[in-house]
């Protein structure tokens, strides 16, 4: 494990979640480029680390052609789509993947799954049923592309499995007594995280605008952030400043600027916005992602 954080940086083991390419519009092959699957060729922060083929990933046990109940890590609400891959044959999981790797067509296909447990924390999470295909063995590596019906942004993910008969055990090569829960992280490594909080600071018949106070919450510096929250029915975002603005229908995401998006452990930035069609919801949460 050491030599993915010489790779990358300890940055993907506690912000994994924004390996993403906000262009991405669900693009995957010619538009990652091979051995470069797994970081998503993100370009926010450097998750090359997650491209260093190696035998001591965490490794899922799984049975080729059995239902198996699938989940997805909501550090973050969004509506979307998720596709499933899998390799075509055993891999060497030394070696990074490649398209070549990976059957062309998804062996699973989910659009807006149920969602349950508390956004933002490791509870939140998307869960579905689906049937991994039948006739693996050995070891393989399942890739999934989350793509967001709402914006261009899509995440990208490698899961290495290996179909043994398992019924989604989890183990890490090397651990202690055959394994230990990948989910406890060694030691504490820095926490990198935000929030936000809203305030409308005027209104008018029809209309209102608010203030979002963005505050880096975590113990480590930030480069980037997105604030998400839902725009009450029938309305509509009419301008936003110091922030870039991404709305589709009821949901609503805004991107820092090009000089408000480094943040010092506990710092604060605002931006703000204009809506139109109705009263402001006070009750609005906005949810802040570490972008």
């Amino acid at each position: 494990m050491q030599g993915r954080v010489r790779q990358g940086g300890a940055t993907p083991f506690y912000n994994w979640f924004a390996v993403l390419r906000s262009d991405g519009a669900g693009r995957t092959k010619g538009f990652i480029p091979d051995g470069k699957l797994c970081g998503g060729a993100a370009t926010v922060y450097d998750f090359s680390g997650f491209d260093v083929g190696s035998k001591d990933w965490p490794v899922t046990h799984l049975t080729a052609g059995k239902s198996m109940q699938f989940s997805y890590n909501a550090w973050a609400a969004h509506p979307g789509s998720f596709r499933s891959y899998v390799t075509k044959a055993p891999i060497d999981p030394t070696k990074p993947l490649t398209w070549n790797d990976l059957e062309d067509q998804p062996f699973n296909t989910v659009t807006d799954p149920p969602l349950s447990g508390q956004v933002g924390t490791v509870d939140g999470k998307y869960t579905w049923t689906a049937n991994p295909p039948s006739g693996k063995s050995g070891r393989h590596i399942i890739y999934t592309v989350w793509t967001r019906s709402d914006s261009q942004e899509t995440f990208y993910s490698c899961s290495d499995v290996v179909f043994d008969g398992g019924n989604g055990e989890v183990t890490v090569p090397g651990g202690s007594g055959g394994g230990s829960d990948p989910t406890d992280p060694p030691g504490n490594p820095p926490t990198a995280s935000c929030s936000a909080a809203q305030k409308v600071t005027g209104t008018w018949n029809g209309g209102y605008q608010a203030e979002v106070t963005v505050t880096n919450s975590g113990a480590t510096p930030i480069s980037s952030w997105m604030v998400d929250w839902t725009v009450p029915s029938g309305q509509r975002i009419d301008s936003v400043w110091n922030g870039k603005l991404s709305a589709t229908g009821s949901s609503a995401s805004v991107t820092n600027a090009d000089w408000n998006g480094s943040l010092a452990a506990g710092a604060s930035t605002t931006f703000g916005y204009t809506a139109g069609g109705g009263s402001p919801d006070t009750a609005a949460a906005p949810i802040c992602m570490v972008h």
